[in-house]
């Protein structure tokens, strides 16, 4: 280890790929939201809420016709226009070589119009839900964002209305709308959080802009997440129903015709359906539209802290007899957590008597906690339960939420004799994006077929702990490893954005 570790050479930052996702909407880029007085409130908004469980008694219906007759009235056309700007058209730089103003004139330019003419229109197309009866609609962030202009079509008769963007969310990609217009065919909604997985699905919408399309599938999961779409809160319902371009807004029911969730997107590699579909389950976006209708935005909790989903060798690292939890990997200076008293290597199980099932689920209930709201959070420290009570602050730009971080370790045959470590210097937290004040050993290189690269660890991570011991340098990592009674070490690691913990197993094969 020692060898390795006083090695000192900076290898380029690694290539982060990611994998093709597909937005079924208009595609346009930036949120444009119509933000209400902070002193006003607006009325509460109206919803038919049925939060009956859906009837599983096994048999088949031989048709749904009753069923989308009922809500296809209910599911909309959203049109959109959008004027390009100069930054927004196609970049032609050889039509500014000289050899090409020979032909054009010095005065041509591709990439603005000329004088005299109109800017040029971008037009989009999406699906929204009626879900209030004076036109309140439910509909995508990226339907409708950076539009100038946008209409709503009725599928009962056609009728046109021009819609107000009431709020959007880009961190759940909800956006809510609203048209002046009453007795409207509003739709029921269902509790997503009683859906489950084989349960019959109608996905509604415009796709392609062919007109209302109703397809049928089934639910495939729920709770999805790291699709690798940007967004702060993830908990989406899969399906197979068929969903394509033209039907982001649109709608998700179940057998019974209630709303269970807003379509949203596809994962693809032509760019059309292959039976993996995504929505936004219902109870989030009811949950957003309601903050943006009455405050003007989306007021989240904010408790301040770093997790990590708990798994067996964590588990074992920590003495804990449990496998569930999440673990805090890291607590926010100043953050309510960190008045409060939770530390690192906490193990959170229940959040106002709500198992911990996970990082994401937890990230959700503080995200949909009020802020002001005294919490009780159960932890598990070095093994022995604990109590702590909390007020949650609100959620600010400058702030991030929990942080959930799902990556698992993987243990193999070795350990950290693959790797290389240094002292942090300025030239490395330029290189890296570390912190002025994080202190640590940094890591240089990771051989590929080492056990701690299958866990997880690379270059530009920087080691915080080994085996729940600080470490300030790099001396601290090599005299902590020459002391170490196991042949499996716990890493406590930072890498750029956050922490999380890597177990390091080489006691297998030995």
């Amino acid at each position: 280890m020692r060898e390795h570790l006083r090695k000192l050479q900076l290898r380029s930052p690694l290539a982060l790929l990611a994998g093709a996702l597909i937005l079924t909407g208009s595609g346009l880029a930036l949120s444009r939201i119509i933000q209400a007085q902070e002193d006003s409130k607006a009325t509460p908004v109206r919803l038919a809420v049925d939060d009956k469980p859906v009837n599983r008694d096994g048999r088949f219906t031989t048709s749904f016709a009753p069923v989308v007759k009922r809500v296809a009235p209910s599911v909309v056309n959203v049109f959109t226009t959008t004027t390009l700007k100069q930054s927004d058209y196609p970049q032609l730089p050889f039509f500014n070589d000289p050899f090409f103003r020979r032909f054009f004139g010095e005065d041509f330019d591709v990439q603005r119009p000329r004088r005299g003419t109109r800017a040029p229109k971008q037009r989009g197309l999406g699906s929204g839900v009626i879900v209030t009866k004076d036109g309140y609609i439910l509909t995508n962030n990226h339907v409708v964002e950076k539009a100038d202009e946008v209409k709503v079509a009725l599928n009962s008769d056609g009728r046109e209305y021009p819609a107000k963007v009431v709020g959007t969310d880009p961190k759940t990609d909800v956006a809510v709308l609203k048209i002046d217009a009453s007795d409207l065919p509003a739709i029921d909604l269902a509790n997503s959080d009683q859906i489950e997985v084989g349960d019959l699905v109608l996905a509604v919408g415009n796709p392609f802009g062919v007109g209302q399309t109703v397809t049928m599938g089934m639910i495939s999961a729920t709770g999805r997440a790291g699709m690798g779409v940007d967004l702060d809160y993830e908990d989406f319902i899969q399906t197979d129903a068929a969903i394509n371009v033209g039907n982001s807004g649109g709608a998700l029911i179940d057998a019974e015709g209630r709303l269970i969730g807003i379509n949203t997107f596809i994962l693809s590699s032509s760019g059309g359906n292959q039976g993996i579909g995504f929505a936004i389950p219902i109870n989030l976006a009811k949950s957003v539209m309601e903050s943006l209708i009455q405050n003007g935005r989306v007021i989240r909790g904010y408790l301040g802290v770093w997790l990590q989903d708990l798994n067996p060798s964590l588990a074992k690292q920590f003495d804990l007899e449990e496998k569930s939890g999440v673990i805090i990997t890291d607590v926010i200076p100043g953050s309510p957590a960190e008045k409060a008293g939770l530390k690192n290597g906490d193990v959170v199980t229940e959040l106002d008597s709500k198992p911990a099932r996970d990082s994401r689920h937890l990230k959700l209930q503080v995200g949909q906690t009020e802020p002001g709201k005294k919490i009780r959070v159960k932890v598990l420290r070095d093994g022995k339960p604990r109590t702590i009570e909390l007020t949650l602050k609100e959620l600010t730009d400058n702030e991030r939420p929990v942080r959930a971080d799902r990556r698992t370790d993987q243990p193999s045959d070795e350990t950290l004799e693959g790797v290389t470590v240094g002292d942090i210097d300025a030239a490395a937290r330029r290189q890296w994006g570390i912190p002025a004040n994080l202190r640590g050993a940094l890591v240089m290189q990771v051989d590929p077929d080492s056990t701690a690269a299958e866990a997880g660890l690379q270059a530009g991570d920087v080691i915080l702990e080994i085996n729940r011991q600080p470490v300030r340098a790099a001396e601290d990592a090599v005299a902590l490893t020459e002391k170490a009674k196991t042949r499996t070490s716990l890493l406590r690691v930072w890498s750029k954005g956050g922490t999380r913990y890597i177990v390091v197993d080489e006691s297998k094969g030995r």
